[in-house]
């Protein structure tokens, strides 16, 4: 995910520079922002494929938010995310790898990391959210994210 400030100046420049197609658009009236969903031409097929499947074939987000903010150091807040079988166990498992768990997943669906170079990591529970459960649900955030 990218965020970006001027949607339109970004489309320009992702699809009629850069070549990607849009693939879908996203509008959240009460979050305030769009998503907007982009691939390479040559993969439109793969896409529709993953979508009739019920799940996102690997995608660029654009996420632009409506209102005027100052998000300090956050507000180009990039990542790359991925899903996994069992959000717990990764983390265990990063965490016993000597990886920092920046934002536990209290909630059973997400959490955060940092790779070496700190770009953010969003590590997302395929389907529906794990029950929530310690020590996950009472870790506290660790830095940022």
């Amino acid at each position: 995910m990218l965020r970006v400030r001027d949607l339109d100046a970004a489309l320009r420049f992702f699809c009629d520079q850069l070549g990607l197609i849009e693939i879908r658009r996203r509008p959240d009236e009460k979050g305030r922002y769009t998503n907007v969903f982009l691939a390479a031409p040559q993969d439109r097929e793969l896409v529709e494929k993953s979508l009739a499947a019920g799940r996102d074939a690997p995608l660029i987000e654009l996420t632009y938010n409506w209102d005027t903010e100052d998000y300090g150091e956050a507000r180009y807040f990039g990542h790359l995310a991925f899903e996994v079988d069992d959000i717990y166990a990764t983390c265990e498992r990063l965490m016993k790898a000597g990886v920092t768990i920046n934002r536990p997943p209290r909630d059973g669906m997400m959490a955060f990391v940092r790779s070496p170079d700190r770009q953010s990591i969003e590590i997302l529970q395929k389907g529906a959210p794990l029950p929530p459960r310690e020590p996950w649900k009472s870790m506290p955030n660790t830095g940022r994210w």
